[in-house]
């Protein structure tokens, strides 16, 4: 019989998953390697291969439990009420507390030719402009220009982490910050 040897960590798959998405959101898909991955997370690589059969299937699992937590992130940000300027405001307010989703976004976005990525982001990208959209349409916009006001209001979002990425955003809990997203909803979300 095989015992676990003392002192060394058992690993689910989703610690490999949220390793990789570490991973990725330091150094961008291409940092995603099996061996510097499994000595980063204090194990050795045979312990990979019990859950994945290689990088690639570790990759789309990764993007997939980032989706589904980006999805979660967005009914969170958007569903916590049924006024839509209120829901409109919590997606932009929420939009600082969840950087290693916007890490991971932004690197997903550098690697946007690959063929596993580019799915995910086109049904992000999607998904988001989707919520911000029927926001704004309740809010009393023609559905035309409530999807044109929805990626106006998501180049935003992007341009801020690209600035995030560039170190040129404001901090995340400061005062600069809360007059940012002050700036923002004003000039985005009709009173």
């Amino acid at each position: 019989m095989n015992l676990p040897r003392a002192n060394k960590p058992t690993l689910c798959a989703e610690d490999w998953e949220r390793g990789a998405l570490d991973l990725i959101a330091e150094g961008g898909i291409r940092s995603l390697a099996i061996e510097p991955l499994a000595r980063r997370m204090g194990i050795t690589k045979g312990s990979f291969y019990w859950h994945f059969s290689n990088r690639e299937a570790l990759l789309e699992q990764a993007l997939k439990g980032w989706e589904e937590h980006d999805f979660r992130n967005l009914k969170a940000s958007l569903g916590g009420t049924d006024e839509p300027r209120e829901r409109l405001c919590s997606f932009f307010r929420y939009l600082p507390s969840e950087t290693l989703t916007h890490d991971v976004y932004s690197a997903l976005c550098e690697a946007a030719g690959d063929p596993k990525v580019e799915p995910v982001l086109e049904r992000v990208a999607a998904r988001r402009m989707s919520y911000l959209a029927i926001a704004f349409e309740e809010i009393g916009m023609v559905p035309e220009t409530a999807m044109h006001q929805a990626r106006l209001a998501y180049s935003s979002y992007l341009g801020f982490l690209q600035l995030h990425r560039q170190h040129q955003a404001p901090s995340p809990c400061s005062k600069e910050m809360e007059a940012y997203m002050d700036h923002v909803i004003a000039t985005l979300i009709p009173a």
